[in-house]
């Protein structure tokens, strides 16, 4: 069995580089935007009161302090805002800003362009809803596996 989850570790850790790199490369080509900014800002647009950066880093499995950084840098850029956070004075919360949202837009259809052609023009649905779903279990049980320790 080893070698099999081996040979899966090879093949997950490989694919997810080479997936990122094309729709990181087509992101900045078509719409000067790299694909970290694209998912945070997906991940902001998601919540549309806001969300904090503590709750940006847990998703992405980063520090609070290089999250911080990156949101900085999108601030900068114009794309996202931070505001006071009604129920926390000691936290805030970021939004998309009107550039933020058409960034996001015109990133979208890059990105969902660039998945269909990597992996729907692959995979069939019920494939694709099958290695989601093996996906989320292995998360799971590997957050279940960090917090028992």
């Amino acid at each position: 069995m080893t070698n099999d989850n081996t040979a899966l570790f090879d093949n997950l850790v490989r694919y997810e580089i080479d997936l990122w790199s094309a729709i990181d490369k087509a992101l900045q080509a078509e719409c000067d935007l790299h694909l970290t900014w694209f998912e945070i800002l997906r991940l902001i647009d998601a919540h549309d009161g806001g969300v904090r950066v503590q709750d940006i880093a847990a998703e992405f499995a980063i520090t609070v302090g290089g999250t911080s950084k990156v949101v900085d840098r999108i601030e900068a850029a114009g794309y996202c805002a931070r505001r006071a956070n009604p129920d926390d004075r000691r936290s805030s919360l970021v939004a998309l800003t009107p550039a933020g949202r058409e960034i996001l837009a015109a990133g979208t259809v890059v990105f969902d362009r660039e998945l269909d052609r990597r992996i729907g023009a692959v995979l069939d649905d019920d494939t694709i809803r099958a290695v989601g779903s093996a996906l989320e279990m292995l998360r799971a049980a590997g957050r279940s596996a960090d917090s028992s320790r």
